[in-house]
């Protein structure tokens, strides 16, 4: 085996990229750069049942999202290809013919279905004990046959896992799994432990789902006298349910792909991020990560054995943090896509737009949200008006934005500092604060409590006329309700 490190992903093209998976890869990619080692993409569709058209298109556009480079794969190449199962499907044949050779495998024609030769617990073994002979008949025949992996029915199979250290489990509790099908395809179980030998692939890492597959991977190590890959099982990543129990992850767990995940605007790096963090930790109180820094601090020790939970509001938080560390220029171009201004007035005023949102979003897909009371004045309360700490009534409010469009009514220069200045001075000349002034008119303004920018920002964005027009029917609304 080589002396370097070599990891692979090997995913099948049956849709989107699940979370699991893609810590899966993220976790290959982490410890084979961390070793100065290869990452191998290999593409498993035995299960042609189960192939997905254009799946493998989305592989390989979440591995480059995402950061993942690999080194060798079916669409770079490197010397050890195909790197698609479904390409390579005379290999397999070979090796599990010399399995039945070596005593190791035998010829099974039982048929799905016959009683005889199934039972509660599975396949029997009913063709396990045929003599050399009636396999010779039974093939001269053309009976349809598959091949299965003769397990030992004694003694126990263990490894030294990276992770969860020794595991034995006794031979009796395994099957005599298929391993290759009656049309000639291997089962995955086969496949890939071929694949991974001829491939030189080193340390094999997974979730912990294939933990009781594993014996049966290691005796085809043992039966074909091949050195055996070191094993890294990673813990599972279970969802929240809304009673506070966890289970595994799924859908009802909200967007369970990398895919929907990006659509609902978490940044890839944000991601990426913080799926490393789902069964590993550093050794350190650092949360946040680029993926050059996750490489450089990636080791085994940090794995859990425990079960990971998957929180959207730590999701959140973390692509909050990434969202803060791009400039305001990137965040504006990320962003564009999910305000639905194109077209509008306030397309020329992006730029500041995005300014404001950027520290108060967690993901993309709210930008649209909390500018949408710049596009149409929503229905508000004006119990609103009323504030304690402003010392704003519904007469004072009155007053006020009387006061404020007059003020605005003479003003030609419609930027902030200009109208900061105006309104600013108008306050110092009624004798109040400034947030007993700007509390009113960001309410007519804006009908929010909390907005993205000041009162004078929302001036700027609206415009003259537009923010004349909110403040009228504001001073009307307040009328109306006086003298109800």
């Amino acid at each position: 085996m080589s002396d370097v490190v070599r990891t692979r992903f090997a995913p099948s093209p049956t849709g989107y990229m699940h979370i699991g998976n893609l810590r899966t890869a993220l976790f290959a990619f982490l410890y084979a750069r961390s070793q100065g080692g290869r990452f191998i993409l290999r593409i498993e569709d035995t299960d042609q049942g189960r192939y997905v058209e254009g799946a493998t298109d989305i592989i390989y556009d979440t591995l480059r999202i995402a950061g993942l480079q690999h080194d060798e794969g079916p669409d770079i190449g490197g010397d050890f290809g195909p790197y698609v199962q479904s390409q390579r499907k005379g290999i397999y044949r070979q090796y599990a013919e010399e399995l039945v050779a070596r005593g190791e495998a035998y010829y099974c024609f039982c048929q799905r279905g016959d009683k005889e030769t199934e039972s509660p617990e599975g396949y029997n073994r009913h063709c396990r004990c045929l003599t050399p002979e009636q396999v010779k008949e039974q093939l001269a025949q053309g009976k349809p046959y598959v091949i299965r992996q003769r397990i030992p029915l004694e003694g126990t199979t263990s490894w030294d896992d990276l992770v969860y250290g020794t595991i034995s489990v006794d031979n009796q509790t395994l099957d005599d799994q298929i391993l290759l099908k009656s049309d000639g395809m291997p089962t995955y179980n086969f496949a890939n432990v071929i694949d991974d030998h001829l491939m030189g692939i080193t340390h094999i890492i997974r979730g912990s789902e294939y933990l009781s597959s594993n014996p049966k991977y290691i005796l085809l190590y043992q039966a074909f006298g091949w050195q055996m890959p070191q094993y890294m099982h990673l813990p599972l990543i279970n969802g929240q349910n809304p009673d506070g129990t966890i289970s595994k992850l799924s859908k009802r767990h909200g967007a369970v792909s990398f895919q929907a995940l990006v659509e609902e605007g978490y940044l890839p790096q944000a991601i990426t991020n913080y799926i490393a963090m789902l069964g590993w930790s550093p050794k350190s109180e650092q949360e946040i990560f680029t993926l050059d820094e996750l490489v450089a601090l990636f080791s085994v020790t940090g794995i859990h054995k425990s079960p990971a939970v998957f929180d959207y509001k730590k999701l959140d938080w973390v692509n909050s943090q990434h969202i803060a560390m791009m400039t305001d220029e990137e965040f504006a171009a990320k962003a564009h896509p999910y305000a639905g201004i194109d077209s509008t007035p306030l397309e020329d005023k992006w730029p500041k737009i995005a300014s404001l949102l950027k520290p108060r979003v967690n993901k993309l897909s709210e930008v649209a949200e909390k500018i949408d009371f710049l596009k149409q004045l929503p229905h508000y309360d004006v119990g609103m008006f009323i504030n304690k700490k402003n010392k704003s009534t519904f007469e004072s409010s009155i007053r006020i934005i009387d006061e404020v469009l007059n003020a605005l009514d003479s003003e030609t220069q419609w930027n902030e500092e200009a109208l900061y200045n105006r309104l600013s001075a108008l306050a110092q000349s009624l004798g109040i604060k400034e947030g007993q002034l700007f509390w009113p008119v960001r309410i007519a303004l804006s009908g929010l409590m909390a907005t993205p920018g000041n009162a004078t920002d929302i001036l700027f964005l609206l415009g003259k006329e537009e923010s004349a027009c909110r403040l009228k029917k504001g001073v009307e609304r307040l009328k109306e309700t006086q003298t109800a």
